[in-house]
């Protein structure tokens, strides 16, 4: 692994870390639905980072598989989007209302 592969790890495991702490102190002050879940798509977010750097070091689970896909790796974006989807309906349905 070069350096530039190693900076790219690191940054995106802080800058990850930095927004899931911030998510979580966020949750505890707000019980709106859409921040709610957006909260947990940035979360999610980071877990696809740290399930992706992981299977850079040869540690993915790699025992359901879609094809030659793992199942982990097909889902994790799909349930960010769908997080961010979800939670954007809300408040569209929010704004609608008013």
């Amino acid at each position: 692994m070069d350096s530039g592969q190693t900076i790219f790890i690191l940054s995106q495991l802080a800058v990850g870390a930095a927004a899931s702490f911030f998510a979580i102190m966020l949750w505890s002050r707000t019980r709106e639905a859409a921040w709610m879940l957006i909260i947990i798509g940035a979360i999610v977010a980071y877990a696809e980072i740290v399930y992706s750097v992981l299977g850079l070091f040869g540690m993915g689970g790699d025992f359901l598989l879609i094809g030659e896909v793992p199942l982990i790796t097909f889902i994790l974006p799909l349930l960010r989007m769908s997080f961010f989807i979800a939670a954007f309906t809300v408040m569209i349905v929010k704004q609608s209302r008013k």
